[in-house]
């Protein structure tokens, strides 16, 4: 298992900006907001000689007594006590604060190897920004520009000296195999619940207040044999309501987690119906081309006439998910939750499928000999073999002639033929038309003018 280093400090003072930097990557939001990371963000970084875990925490008020602080609050203490080494940031510009006391009296107790760094020192004299953190107890002040990367690899070199001794058969642990999966839907539908009941703790903050969650959280799962990837995104809005900057980066992370993603998760509410805000997150996923399940949850809560309403609705404004799986779940109370995780693996199987050419062929052969193409016009489109040019989802390359006469309609009933005679459950399928050249047309390059008759001579010469 890699070793952990957890980013702590009060708010806004450029923690995610530091993951960003560590990890070489833009996967945490960064803003000039206060407050604006809530949850704890796992990202990979890697020094000269070691590999390490990076925690992105939410701003640190050890004294909050309720609230979304307090949540924040529980959710960095718990990235404390699961580190390795903690980094200690606090703010060059604006000095020693109450809260940059209260952090490193609690950091003390914990006994956890620190380090005290003071960012955004670019500009300004180093040593002088740094010299009054000394009053913290909490080791020499490192002072560093995360937004310009200054001293950075310093610091890096300074987290290595304290990390635990490398474990080269938990390093060398590969990481591809993963299945990336991102739960998404309006906002306080229960996305945050239905994670941290999957992972089995609190991982991320689940609050009863919509906009809880900000970041697109990536969170890293084992069930069995199989490893995923969870994404818990920020619930998406109609566009009309989306007014703050937060909330548009929140739905930009979101929608880059459904084009991450392998299989996306969309969280309906039994209790609130189905929106047209639901049927617009999933036609982004399914132009995403991405594998999909529908989990209604809160199905606990709703009454008879409610379910049978819902279904009616699912049944009518999300049509054209005919080919995902739907699952009714309490994500709080945990039923129905191993039915998500097998539908899951299912339409990872089949987004991920491998279709010989032949088998393809001989598909095609008989869709086409049960219905065939209309004509258009004079000609009639000949579909004549098959192969696979892509998956995830997966693609398969129809040749012929004549094929861009072929509709619509036709170009759906292939698309289920093939879904059904390869069980692809829970996967959208492209298919994409490919027309030969005709060998025996003759290019108009290499074409010669027909030699002149003596009647054509005769009628040009009256």
């Amino acid at each position: 298992m890699l070793p952990t280093v957890a980013l702590v400090g009060r708010p806004n003072v450029g923690k995610s900006t530091l993951f960003n930097r560590l990890t070489r990557s833009r996967a945490a939001l960064v803003h000039d907001i206060p407050g604006l990371t809530r949850d704890r963000h796992y990202g990979r970084a890697r020094g000269d000689t070691r590999a390490f875990l990076v925690v992105d925490t939410g701003g640190f008020e050890p004294v909050a007594k309720s609230g979304i602080e307090r949540e924040m609050a529980r959710q960095a203490e718990t990235a404390i006590a699961e580190a390795d080494v903690v980094v200690f940031i606090v703010d060059g510009r604006e000095g020693v604060t109450p809260q940059d006391l209260a952090i490193a009296a609690r950091l003390r107790r914990t006994g956890r190897p620190a380090l005290l760094v003071v960012n955004k020192t670019e500009g300004i004299d180093r040593e002088r920004a740094a010299a009054d953190f000394h009053e913290l107890g909490a080791g020499v002040p490192l002072p560093v520009s995360a937004a310009h990367g200054e001293n950075v690899k310093a610091l890096v070199e300074q987290i290595e000296a304290l990390l635990p001794r490398a474990d080269d058969a938990d390093e060398s642990a590969a990481h591809d195999d993963r299945v990336m999966v991102a739960i998404v839907g309006r906002p306080n539908v229960g996305k945050s619940t239905l994670v941290n009941t999957l992972l089995g703790e609190e991982r991320v903050i689940a609050f009863d207040e919509p906009g809880t969650t900000r970041d697109a959280i990536h969170l890293e799962f084992d069930a069995g044999a199989r490893h995923y990837t969870l994404i818990d995104t920020a619930g998406v809005r109609r566009r009309g309501k989306v007014t703050e900057a937060i909330e548009k980066f929140s739905v930009l992370k979101t929608m880059q987690a459904i084009e991450d993603a392998n299989v996306v998760v969309l969280l309906l509410d039994a209790t609130a119906g189905i929106a047209d805000q639901d049927a617009h997150i999933a036609s982004y996923a399914l132009d995403a081309g991405r594998a999909l399940v529908v989990a209604v949850n809160k199905w606990d809560a709703a009454d008879t006439e409610a379910r049978d309403a819902i279904k009616r609705d699912i049944d009518r404004k999300l049509a054209f998910l005919d080919f995902a799986d739907r699952q009714y779940i309490s994500a709080r109370d945990g039923k129905g939750v191993k039915a998500v995780l097998a539908a899951v693996d299912a339409a990872y199987k089949a987004a991920m499928s491998r279709m010989p050419t032949p088998r393809l062929t001989r598909a095609l052969i008989e869709a086409v000999t049960r219905q065939q193409p209309p004509r258009a016009g004079m000609v009639r489109p000949k579909l004549r073999y098959a192969h696979q040019g892509g998956h995830n989802p997966p693609l398969i390359i129809i040749h012929g002639s004549s094929l861009g006469a072929v509709p619509d309609a036709y170009r759906r009933y292939l698309e289920r033929f093939f879904a059904t005679a390869f069980k692809l459950r829970g996967t959208p399928l492209r298919i994409q038309f490919r027309t030969g050249a005709n060998p025996y047309a003759e290019p108009a390059a290499r074409r010669r003018p027909k030699p002149a008759t003596a009647r054509s001579r005769k009628s040009a010469a009256s």
